[in-house]
């Protein structure tokens, strides 16, 4: 059975295994979808370079439409990655956005939405990239999925190890400031994978939009595991 359909069938079958990635209140909060693609005027390559600068911009638009979180970008072709030179190549800059970010205050609490184990865990300090990350492993009666988090906070990594077992809902880690995440706004990208393809501690959360069929067969919509009610996202 396609992996895909694996994935969407044990959802299914199992809705209590899921547990919610952040705290929130589906009757009260509400998630703003932000758009971080070439269509969204409101921002140039001078305000997502100056992190402070993007960091303005995301919590004014969460102030003005009265959301706890900021939401979106599975898929997205966005243009915000022209703030570091990690996303470019010779050949194509790498523009397509492969999880879902949710965008929240420092500490702001991660909990994994499954059960499983941690497979590998890393502090990818450079400008741009994930800062510290998690990646977990999952085993969904025989199919296989990890989910990797980033942006997290250097606590995160202290007391966690290799093969120690999760449970659905524990927390495993919390949102990382600015001088800690990578160099951005803190959120937390949340990513799922069917084949890591021998990486530990990091995965590409950013692919060439060229590649887009290959990326999708083995990175699943975060949002099925997310389930995040429509009633709550304000595009």
């Amino acid at each position: 059975m396609d992996k895909h359909l694996q994935l969407r069938s044990y959802l299914d079958a199992h809705p209590a295994a899921i547990s919610k990635v952040v705290e929130f209140n589906a009757g009260v909060d509400h998630f703003f979808h932000l758009d971080f693609t070439a269509a969204n005027r409101q921002l140039d390559l001078a305000d997502v370079t100056d992190t402070d600068k993007f960091a303005h911009w995301i919590n004014s638009q969460l102030q003005q439409h009265n959301c706890r979180f900021g939401i979106g970008g599975y898929m997205e072709h966005r243009v915000i990655y022209q703030r570091s030179a990690l996303f470019d190549s010779f050949d194509e800059p790498r523009r397509l956005h492969l999880g879902v970010d949710i965008w929240a205050p420092a500490g702001t609490s991660v909990f994994s939405p499954l059960a499983g184990k941690v497979h590998s865990f890393a502090d990818n300090n450079h400008f741009g990239d994930y800062g510290p990350t998690i990646i977990l492993e999952h085993n969904l009666d025989g199919l296989v999925l990890y989910s990797l988090y980033g942006h997290l906070s250097r606590q995160s990594l202290e007391s966690i190890k290799v093969g120690h077992a999760i449970e659905s809902g524990q927390k495993i880690a919390s949102l990382g400031h600015a001088d800690e995440n990578g160099s951005w706004p803190p959120h937390l990208h949340f990513q799922q994978m069917f084949d890591l393809n021998g990486m530990s501690g990091d995965f590409p959360g950013v692919g060439k939009f060229s590649e887009k069929d290959l990326l999708i067969a083995n990175i699943p919509d975060p949002n099925l595991i997310l389930q995040i009610p429509a009633t709550t996202i304000i595009a």
